[in-house]
């Protein structure tokens, strides 16, 4: 006997094979049979005619890591069939850290992610924090370990060279992390404190993860462009002796033949190389990403006292005029006060016109109003401009997703699994279904060293998504963010439906996500 079988329905077993119809039998956690299966063979069947039946998603690059300890059934996601969420991207997270730092990396990610004072629970390491997550979330979870956490154990927020010792520590934490079953280490460059790391500096580090077959997952240094950028990470990953994974790999009219090229000929030639990219062009961050590094010297919750400085709003304001940013295309996604919610919507030219006074002085008094978290939304070109990063063979799904309860937030979060579903594949024709679902499964598992994920065969994980191919579809929009996603049908965890007949489970007696754990090498 199967405990639920899905029947009738056509599977695309993520491999990148011709979908067929079979059965899915499926027993515990796992899948028992794909084929033909008796109906009463099994204690629940599902009935799929006229569905196709998935690995379930994995996103690979997200900002889910606090939410998850608030939202069990993180809807906005599991609604569009995503199983397993990969956590800290950007080098920045909750964990590893101290009772003493917990407060600075809660404040300073509060606009990206969900995490509050109150919810602090103690934990201090990896294991500790995923530990939370493990059987009490219907996703399941995959840790990376955070570059800026353990720099800013080893030497605080300080702008200083790290000494041998320093870089003993960090990588003595690399190692206890991927003894516990991180995948590797995840940096973004133009964030707090890592962005003072040179490239030897990063590549010492990571080398500790190159016995574990570790990966090294990088925002690169945007900010520097994004040619010399990809340069950096391919040599840091080179001198580590470690696979690399370029985070939401950005695309340009001008700069994307260039980066083509480049992987092309260069970066897959000398290291083991992938990518992942969501399907839109703009991207959304906090707005103090912008302002100069030196702020962040002794830490977030000494930031907002070093804004009424006259020196840093000079160079704050001289940034600004430079004109890389243009205040007029960047609008204000989200901030967590009342007296300032009429400014949500607006661009950070508006606001800084309402607000009063010059550009530089008016975004850091709303950052201070704010302490700190004012999330942004940064609109550039046209979506179709990623049309040949999907189609790349490095590539894989990373939705960057970043979740809050108001405002008019990327519509990512809520679109962004969907809109490859609906956009890429049935509107644009840039993949067939299989390899568009091939690249959000097995890819990514392959990648990830998540052992039988991203498939649907005897013995995988039953991580599963039951879908309409013809009418599944993104409905979140930039005006209405938070529709959800329209057509999954039914999605299972570890063998346990979460979403059924298209609404997602409000409760379980326990929830079926689990702390995916990396064990190659």
């Amino acid at each position: 006997m199967f405990d639920l079988l899905l029947q009738g329905g056509e599977v695309v077993d993520g491999l990148g094979g011709p979908r067929r119809k079979a059965d899915v039998g499926v027993r515990g956690d796992r899948i028992a049979a794909v084929g033909q299966v008796p109906a009463d063979a099994a204690a629940r069947t599902i009935d799929c005619r006229g569905l196709v039946v998935t690995p379930g998603f994995i996103d690979v690059h997200n900002h889910t890591d606090g939410w998850l300890l608030r939202e069990p059934n993180f809807t906005s996601k599991t609604l569009q069939g995503v199983t397993t969420e990969v956590l800290a991207s950007d080098g920045i997270s909750y964990a590893p850290t101290t009772r003493e730092l917990a407060p600075q990396w809660i404040h300073y990610l509060r606009s990206l992610n969900g995490l509050q004072q109150a919810d602090y629970r103690g934990w201090e390491s990896l294991a500790e924090y995923y530990s939370l997550l493990d059987g009490r979330a219907a996703q399941n979870v995959v840790a990376q370990i955070p570059y800026a956490n353990l720099r800013v154990l080893a030497s605080g927020w300080n702008r200083r060279t790290l000494d041998d010792v320093q870089i003993r520590l960090m990588q003595r934490d690399v190692q206890i992390a991927m003894e516990a079953g991180a995948v590797g280490v995840s940096t973004g460059l133009d964030y707090v404190n890592q962005c003072l790391a040179s490239t030897q500096e990063i590549a010492e580090v990571t080398a500790a993860a190159a016995p574990y077959d570790g990966l090294y997952v990088t925002h690169v240094r945007y900010k520097k462009g994004l040619v010399a950028a990809l340069k950096e990470a391919v040599e840091i990953a080179r001198r580590a002796g470690v696979r690399l994974h370029v985070s939401h790999l950005k695309a340009d009219a001008e700069q994307t033949p260039a980066v083509l090229e480049y992987i092309d000929r260069t970066a897959v030639n000398e290291v083991d190389f992938s990518f992942d990219l969501y399907p839109y062009l703009p991207g959304s961050t906090m707005l103090h990403f912008l302002l100069p590094f030196d702020v962040w010297d002794d830490g977030p919750l000494a930031v907002q006292a070093k804004l009424t400085n006259r020196d840093v709003r000079r160079r704050f304001g001289e940034f600004l005029a430079a004109g890389r940013y243009n205040l007029e295309h960047i609008h204000i996604a989200w901030l967590p006060s009342k007296a300032n919610a009429h400014l949500q919507g607006r661009t950070l030219a508006e606001a800084a016109a309402l607000i009063g006074g010059a550009p530089a002085d008016a975004l850091c008094n709303l950052l201070i109003e704010e302490n700190l978290s004012v999330l942004c939304v940064f609109h550039i070109g046209d979506d179709a401009l990623v049309e040949p990063y999907w189609k790349h063979d490095k590539a894989m799904l990373g939705t960057d997703g970043i979740y809050q309860p108001d405002g008019p937030v990327h519509p990512r979060q809520f679109g962004g699994v969907a809109r490859v579903l609906a956009w890429v594949v049935r509107e644009r024709g840039w993949l067939t279904l299989e390899a568009a679902v091939r690249k959000m499964t097995s890819v990514a598992a392959e990648r990830l060293g998540l052992a039988e994920r991203g498939v649907v065969r005897e013995g995988a994980f039953a991580d599963l998504a039951v879908f309409d191919p013809a009418t599944v579809a993104d409905k979140a929009t930039f005006a209405e963010p938070r529709r959800p996603a329209e057509g999954m049908r039914h999605v299972l965890v570890n063998g346990t439906p979460i979403v059924s007949d298209g609404a997602a489970l409000e409760s379980l007696s326990k929830w079926p996500g689990r702390w995916l754990k990396h064990r190659r090498g």
